[in-house]
């Protein structure tokens, strides 16, 4: 009888997915530094985003969010206006890649979608604030979640994870890996929930 070898081509699969996007379980003293300074050129191979549909129609999670100052904001408070949700981090490239296309589509839509980014750095208050202090952003604010609930409860094990939610707090669908926000594809999959 042969022996069965314990290489696997599983095994070859692993260096693959954690190459393809940022591991929001990492200790804080493993999370990467990364520069906030990358170019378009190469911004172009990182948005490789999935979109999923899989959890549309369940409801926004009831949990608080915090400020750098402390200041709390519960994610359920937000039905009124649809909301996207961005799981990021400042060690995550293609999270900060992301960032300032997000501010600009919460500019672009001002009264019809909130952009929440919420940051999954642990025990990062010091560098978010310090982060959102250098880009001196138009609408985002500088969200923590350090205890990593939403991502948690989310469960996609990548980052970052962006939620679509309606005006009634109803999930419509989530982008697990980064995404280019300023994109045609980006306005079509925003045009049911947010309208024109």
């Amino acid at each position: 009888m042969p022996l069965i070898s314990f290489r696997s081509p599983i095994l070859l699969l692993i260096p693959a997915l954690a190459a393809a996007g940022c591991d929001r379980q990492a200790a804080p003293d493993s999370q990467p530094q990364t520069s906030a300074t990358a170019t378009e050129s190469s911004a172009q191979g990182e948005f490789n985003g999935t979109l999923d549909i899989a959890s549309r129609g369940k409801d926004m999670p009831d949990f608080t969010v915090t400020d750098p100052s402390g200041k709390a904001l519960k994610l359920r408070d937000l039905k009124g206006t649809p909301v996207l949700v961005n799981l990021w981090a400042t060690w995550c490239g293609p999270c900060v890649l992301e960032m300032p296309m997000l501010d600009k589509l919460g500019v672009d839509n001002v009264g019809k979608l909130r952009v929440l980014t919420v940051s999954q750095d642990m025990g990062g208050n010091d560098k978010v604030a310090q982060f959102f202090g250098d880009k001196k952003f138009a609408k985002l604010e500088p969200w923590l979640d350090p205890d990593n609930n939403l991502g948690f409860f989310y469960e996609t094990g990548m980052l970052p994870t962006t939620v679509l939610y309606d005006a009634k707090g109803k999930e419509v669908w989530r982008m697990i890996g980064a995404h280019d926000w300023s994109s045609a594809r980006t306005a079509a999959m925003l045009a049911e929930t947010v309208g024109k």
